[in-house]
């Protein structure tokens, strides 16, 4: 996986922590830029942290499932984009609360960033390649990649959801979905040596 796919990766994992963002700026009466710190701190942490884990737990196994491994970043990246898809095309709304105390906002930031985890074993099932060092040194910057865009994305979200209302949510999700998914049919891709 090199570094647009990469970047791909970050925004497609970004959009529930975007979609979520944008609930907690519509809830918000008075918005100021501490909120959107606060959403972008949370989630763009827990979204690079996350992977992380993922890879940790991946590398253990990893020796296991070499055979495999496109096959599982496949069906991981496309289960999670059709989930968020789903979840994009229900009916029913989520309520976010004004809150942005500790307790509401871990749980958020969990919530959203359980789909980066998986995401951190495809890293060891397909490795990362941004520069010529190890696996750990390039999936450490691929995860501060995917935190930082995170991060980004999540601040914009806050000011969007509380000038424009829940109008993106829902897109938001359904475009980071079928990015997901379209990484995944080329990580298959790849793999057959089709591209």
């Amino acid at each position: 996986m090199g570094i647009v796919e990469l970047f791909l990766l970050a925004l497609g994992l970004s959009m529930d922590a975007f979609a979520v963002s944008i609930c907690k700026g519509l809830a918000t009466k008075r918005l100021k830029l501490k909120h959107a710190v606060i959403c972008g701190v949370w989630f763009g942490g827990f979204q690079g942290f996350m992977p992380l884990i993922g890879y940790v737990l991946g590398t253990s196994f990893a020796s296991y499932i070499n055979n495999v491994a496109s096959w599982i970043a496949f069906v991981l990246l496309s289960l999670i984009g059709a989930n968020m898809i789903k979840e994009s095309l229900g009916k029913d709304d989520e309520e976010a609360s004004e809150s942005f105390d500790f307790k509401t906002m871990f749980l958020m930031a969990v919530a959203t960033s359980i789909d980066a985890l998986a995401v951190g074993i495809t890293f060891a099932c397909v490795p990362v390649k941004i520069i010529a060092a190890s696996g750990l040194i390039n999936t450490l910057i691929a995860v501060l990649i995917i935190g930082i865009v995170t991060f980004i994305l999540s601040g914009i979200g806050v000011k969007i959801g509380n000038v424009f209302g829940s109008k993106y949510k829902s897109k938001a999700e359904f475009v980071g979905g079928a990015i997901l998914i379209l990484l995944g049919f080329k990580i298959l891709l790849e793999h057959f040596e089709i591209i």
